[in-house]
């Protein structure tokens, strides 16, 4: 798809501040009727938590923020493909539409891996749209672990 959209850009900011206090610089946000109702980067290495991604963090606080367990009006947009366990969390809160910038070969579950909304076993899948600001987020990923290898 390509291109980049403002909600795209918020996520970006996230994933930003994500990478700036040493988590793996991915950033997500949920948004209901144009207004961001969530949002987070990574916190799994601040929270001492595994299933602190973006994803999941977003997901939560719109959740808590609406008062409600389903999301069924909102989208979520993201910088990298949602692995397996944030895909479940995206189907579970029955988000309606997916928005994600760079693809995840290795630990994507989207249109990699085991491509988790395309299963007998998936109850409800969202609209997908990817490849939105793809290769600044693709970037930030790749700045962060070269820098790692570097350290």
């Amino acid at each position: 798809m390509g291109g980049t959209n403002r909600f795209m850009d918020e996520a970006l900011v996230e994933a930003r501040k994500a990478g700036a206090r040493d988590e793996v610089p991915i950033g997500a946000v949920v948004v209901v009727d144009g207004a961001v109702v969530g949002r987070a980067g990574n916190m799994t290495r601040a929270t001492c938590d595994p299933t602190a991604h973006a994803e999941v963090v977003a997901i939560r606080i719109a959740c808590e923020a609406l008062g409600q367990e389903r999301l069924t009006n909102a989208d979520l947009y993201v910088t990298l493909e949602p692995c397996t366990m944030c895909a479940a969390a995206i189907s579970f809160a029955r988000i309606r539409r997916l928005y994600y910038g760079a693809n995840d070969i290795k630990g994507g579950a989207v249109e990699s891996g085991v491509r988790f909304f395309g299963q007998p076993t998936c109850h409800h899948a969202p609209d997908v749209y990817s490849g939105i600001a793809e290769s600044e987020a693709a970037g930030l990923l790749l700045g962060f672990f070269r820098g790692k290898r570097e350290e």
